[in-house]
This record gives C-alpha cells, sequence and structure tokens, in this order.
C-alpha cells in the first residue's frame, strides 16, 4: 500500500516503512506526526484530497541538507559573489497509512 502526501509545499510517493527526507516540519525526534493531506492512496485519486486518509510518521531527525553553493559571476564587470545554503529538514520514518 502507497500513498502521495503534500507536505512543504512538495509531494512525496511513501509507503510504509519508507525513511523520507522532508521540508522541516514541528515536532521533537521520536514524536509521531500525521499526515492529513493525502492526495492519492493506491488508485484511489483524491479531488483534490482523499477523504478520511492520513499518514502517520515518527520523526527520525531535525537536520540540515547538504550545502548549497550560490555563485553570481557577470563577465568583464569584477563582480563575484559566493554564498552558501544549507536548508533544515526533518528525516522521518512512515509508520501507517490508514484509508478509509
Amino acid at each position: 500500500m502507497y500513498a502521495v502526501i503534500r507536505t512543504g509545499g512538495k509531494q512525496y510517493k511513501v509507503a510504509s516503512g519508507d525513511v523520507v527526507k522532508l521540508e522541516k516540519i514541528a515536532g521533537e525526534e521520536g514524536k509521531e506526526v500525521v499526515f492529513n493531506e493525502v492526495l492519492a492512496l493506491d488508485e484511489t485519486i483524491g479531488t483534490p484530497l482523499v477523504a478520511g486518509a492520513s499518514v502517520k510518521a515518527t520523526v527520525l531527525k531535525q537536520a540540515r541538507d547538504a550545502k548549497v553553493i550560490v555563485f553570481k559571476k557577470k563577465r568583464r564587470q569584477n563582480y563575484r559573489r559566493k554564498n552558501g545554503h544549507r536548508q533544515n529538514i526533518t528525516i522521518v520514518k512512515i509508520t501507517d497509512i490508514i484509508g478509509k
């Protein structure tokens, strides 16, 4: 059984037991979170959400993603700017998918 959930402006296809790296969500390590925005559940497509469906997950870790280098340059103008960015992420393990 799989589900498509929406969180952090992105969609994720998850199954029970999957470990997923998401945009930062509130919750301490070891706590359970529930995703109510289920877009699809197996062959059932929501309009826009599947009624009565939810996905339970356990927060494994609050972390930061790998650094992304942002480099801006204008040729022949001696203009160079280098920045780095590390996005806050939450790593969760999907424990249960609840259908209607």
